[in-house]
């Protein structure tokens, strides 16, 4: 396999090319940092178009979990997997337990969870060969299902923005957009109607949008993004994959806050800029998602659901940090997160900056 030069030039500590012929994997682990602890991140199964978009994401992806982790205060660092293909018709058994034991082979450097594509079931098939794995089944002594948490944290995440934005905590009477009402985005759309929010939701699955069609018949259900964000909105709320928020979608945009579940929003670095200069609000994506990573991080303590939801609960004052720090450096909130966060890393980390069994 042809590497591309970006790896050896990027600030990543390993990145492990996991190729299993016999089961079909094809895979990436990326390792950010071990500089707060061992690597946390989940496992991505997509049908990336060739494997330097594949690449490409869990570089990006590793790298956010970094600072997701140093922001949410825990002792972990960033790290992320990708299997390249289509879940649906490639996951098996022997294709999950052949993944595990390269999850193994890294010595608990790296633990893994689940991620889009994956669910708490294959965390139970990837233990049979690995003892570096988060998030698995309530059967097996895990925290379940990850995305609860998530949207529980996102949610917070925007109670803060509201505050900032419209001097109260609740959402309502206000419109939120939606777009990817999957894991996350359906628990998030279940707390905004409870908080009185007017909801616009669209999806590119659509059994997700008859899903969300039976269960809240109250939410308005459109045919494209295109479409929701031609709506009048107050908040926008990314939930599918990343780069949602292009030039032209910041061009177009009327809302005034920006939050939601998905990773990597800013489709370029400068994008932060042009929604602080229209005046929009933007709650960085990691800082406000980061509920799951708290709830598979609690199982490694063994799971009690309350301490987690405690702990996720905890991101409605991250948020407020870090839009009190963008005022203070007048500087937007994107730029203020990722420092706090490598202040953490600075200030707390080991005197190795390498974590070690």
């Amino acid at each position: 396999m042809t590497r591309s030069a970006d790896v050896f030039d990027s600030e990543h500590e390993q990145v492990l090319f996991c190729h299993d012929e016999a089961s079909g994997l094809r895979a990436i682990i990326a390792i950010h940092s071990t500089a707060l602890g061992p690597a946390l991140g989940g496992t991505r199964f997509h049908p990336y178009s060739d494997t330097a978009s594949a690449l490409d994401d869990v570089l990006n992806l590793s790298r956010g979990m970094t600072y997701k982790a140093a922001l949410a205060g825990l002792d972990l660092g960033g790290g992320k997997a990708v299997i390249i293909g289509d879940p649906r018709t490639l996951k098996s058994e022997a294709l999950l337990r052949a993944y595990g034991r390269f999850v193994q082979s890294l010595g608990g450097r790296y633990k893994t969870a689940c991620d889009v594509g994956t669910f708490s079931a294959d965390m139970d098939l990837i233990a049979r060969e690995c003892d570096h794995v988060t998030g698995r089944t309530v059967a097996h002594g895990g925290a379940g299902d990850s995305s609860v948490l998530t949207a529980f944290g996102v949610f917070q995440g925007m109670r803060a923005s509201a505050e900032a934005a419209w001097g109260s905590t609740s959402l309502d009477g206000r419109t939120v957009g939606v777009v990817g009402v999957g894991k996350v985005g359906r628990h998030l759309v279940e707390h905004l109607v409870n908080d009185g929010a007017e909801v616009v939701v669209t999806d590119v699955w659509q059994p997700a949008l008859d899903r969300v069609r039976d269960e809240l018949p109250q939410v308005t259900i459109v045919d494209s993004e295109a479409a929701l964000l031609a709506q009048p909105l107050d908040v926008y709320a990314p939930c599918a994959l990343g780069g949602a928020l292009t030039d032209d979608v910041v061009a177009d945009l009327g809302a005034q806050v920006v939050c939601g579940a998905a990773n990597n929003q800013l489709a370029h670095p400068g994008i932060e800029k042009s929604l602080a200069d229209r005046g929009i609000l933007y709650a960085p994506d990691y800082c406000v998602n980061a509920g799951g990573l708290i709830q598979v991080a609690d199982e490694l303590e063994g799971f009690d659901f309350e301490r987690a939801r405690q702990r996720a609960e905890g991101i409605l004052e991250t948020t407020r940090a870090v839009f009190e720090a963008a005022r203070a450096e007048g500087v937007p909130p994107a730029v203020a997160a990722d420092r706090l966060a490598e202040r953490r890393i600075r200030d707390v980390s080991r005197l190795r900056s390498v974590w070690l069994p």
